[in-house]
Parts: C-alpha cells; structure tokens; sequence
C-alpha cells in the first residue's frame, strides 16, 4: 500500500482538534500538536501523529491527564523536580525545559527531573528548544520496558532516548537524537504496517535468540540494546539507557526499570509501582557560561565544516548528527507529510469517535 501524503497544515488541524476534544487548553494542544508535527516534517514517522491514537487511547483509560496541575516539588538555583500530574509528556517536557532554561539564565545551568509524566514524542523536539536560545540543550526520558539488558531475557528498559541540542552561528543546529537501542519500537510498529521483516540485530524472541520477526515482542520477545549483542558492543548501549532511566527515574521519584508504564493502553500496570508515571530528565547550559557565545559559535561551525569535508568511502558522505531529519523536513515542508494507509485509518477512527472531519 502506499502512503498518503498530507499537507503540514492539514494535519497540524487535525490533530490539534484531537488534543483539545480530549480536553486540553488552546495553548497545550497547540504545543502537543507541535511536537508530533515536528517529528513528520523531520522524518521520525514512529513518533509524529501515528502516536496520536496511543494518546487517546491513554486518555480514555484514565492514565492522561488533559489539564494537569504540574508543581515544582523540590529545587535549588540549578535544579529541581516536578510533578507532571499524569499530563502529556508532549506539554510536561516543554514545561520542564522552561524550567531548565531560566534556571540556565540565573546561574549558567538548569537541571529538571521529571516525575508522574507520559510519552513526550522525540528527545530532539525539547533539546532544540534550549538551543534555539543560545544554551546547549539535553533532554532524555525512561519508557516502557521492552529491552532486555545484555545477556538477558526480560524486558526491564525502554528505548530510552538521549538528545543533545548544540547552537552553531551560520551552520544548522547540530543535533543528536537517539534511541540507546538498536533501533526504537516505533521502527517496527513501521515495519508491522508495511509487513516487512526486520533487519538482524534489532530484536531477540522471548529465548533469547535473534529474530527478524518484527511482531517478535508480542510473543515475549524483546528490543536489544545499541551493539546488538556482546561481541558488538550492547554493554555500552545497556549502560547509556540505563543512565537514562536513573536520571528520568530514580532522580525525580518516577517508575523505573520494568516498573515502567506501558504506552499501549491495553497492557495493565504494575501491581507494585516504585514511582509515578514516566520520567524525564531536561538540562540547558547557557554557552556564555563556558566561553563567549560568539566565540563559542564559531568554532562550532568550523567544527561542522571540517567533519563535513571529512574524507568519504566511495558513494557516501559524511553527516553531521541532524542532517537526514534537516533533509526530511526541506522535503516534506513542500511536498507534504506521508502517512501509512494503516495510520490514516487509525487517524479516520478517532476522527469517528470525536465527531471530525476524516482525512
């Protein structure tokens, strides 16, 4: 099947009429439609508006809420934890890096773990929002437990993503964003939908063994950590999506590990938390509190071009982190955002059940 291709604002319409039919005020479904939009117009198909029926889904079961009371539980001048009270991780990260950023402005660095949160869509989305501000941005955040740890077969991590936001002067923003899997769920709900195998190396059956079998989790199965296995490297990636999950987690009072809750609203939670909900962590660091931004600027271009001249194997390029999705959103601002026929059926749903015109 092929996809359907929409245009920006037409789906940008849509899925804030969702966000704000669940219930959220004018400027928070303006954010959360925000951040899905995003992820499209940059390529990360996995977490732009296919997520948007999960969102509802989450909802109906009581597990969001639409017009959380989001506190500061705890700080210093440089940090502090809040409480989400059960809201969108789209608004509640955005919130949280507000946070970070004054703290940032204040005293050079602000550090904010979150707890009682949800889903809140791609890492990158938040980062950027500190350096589109001169600071260097981090954000991260723990998610369900579908990843068995190097050498196991229980799931006890998410996908656990890390984004670090950095500003250049003339060059684009350098941006990493990443799952510390092989590859994320997301990739292979894409796969589902497009009845595809997966490549070696994403994702083991519930013995333990590798499969190619995208519906492989369903049965037991679990994601691998970045390296794919031990002679490859998959301690490192078990490492850094465990740091991932003590920052988001154990820092703010969050669920951790395999407490963690499941996005999809079918699956029960767990019968003895550790914490509330998922958990963030979002950190700005003022450039000026290192060396001066100009300056600092500078030299981060001419790191940019230097890598980009890097010498290449024949056929391919060198890519500085941020690049494809960069390419992806110069593409599809113009020519519009494709959607499977599977999640524009989802989408057509929901459009059912809130009463709006389908796509």
């Amino acid at each position: 099947m092929e996809n359907i291709t929409y245009p920006e604002n037409k789906l940008r319409a849509f899925t804030k009429s969702v966000f704000l039919k669940m219930g959220c005020p004018n400027d928070e479904a303006e954010q959360a439609t925000d951040v899905l939009i995003k992820a499209d117009l940059r390529g990360i198909d996995s977490h732009g508006v296919a997520r948007l029926t999960g969102y509802v889904r989450l909802w109906e079961a009581g597990r969001i809420n639409a017009t959380p009371n989001v506190k500061i539980l705890h700080e210093t001048p440089s940090t502090a934890v809040i409480d989400g009270d059960r809201g969108l991780g789209l608004v509640i990260a955005i919130k949280a890096m507000e946070i970070a950023m004054e703290k940032a402005k204040n005293v050079g660095t602000g550090w904010v773990s979150v707890k009682n949160s949800n889903h809140f869509g791609i890492a990158g989305y938040h980062a950027m929002l500190a350096a589109e501000k001169d600071m260097v941005g981090m954000a991260m955040t723990n998610a369900s437990p579908l990843v068995a740890p190097t050498f196991a077969t229980e799931r006890m991590l998410g996908t656990n993503p890390i984004a670090v936001a950095i500003p250049t002067k003339d060059q684009p923003l350098f941006v990493a964003d990443m799952a510390t899997t092989t590859a994320a769920n997301g990739k292979l709900e894409i796969l589902q939908r497009q009845e595809k195998d997966a490549p070696e190396g994403w994702i083991q059956n519930r013995d333990g063994e590798t499969s190619t079998n995208p519906f492989e989790l369903k049965d037991g199965g679990a994601l691998l950590p970045l390296g794919s296995d031990r002679e490859h490297g998959s301690h490192k990636g078990y490492a850094l999506g465990s740091i991932v999950d003590i920052f988001s987690a154990v820092f703010s009072g969050a669920n951790y590990g395999p407490w963690a809750p499941p996005f999809v609203s079918f699956l029960p939670l767990a019968k003895d938390p550790v914490g509330e909900g998922l958990g963030h962590f979002l950190g700005a660091m003022r450039i000026d509190a290192f060396r001066p931004a100009d300056e600092f600027k500078e030299h981060m271009d001419n790191w940019i071009q230097r890598f980009r001249n890097t010498k290449a194997v024949p056929g391919k390029k060198v890519l500085i982190p941020g690049d494809p999705e960069r390419e992806a959103e110069r593409e599809r601002v113009i020519s519009g955002i494709p959607l499977n026929p599977k999640v524009v059926q989802d989408l057509n749903e929901v459009a059912g059940k809130f009463d709006l015109d389908l796509l």
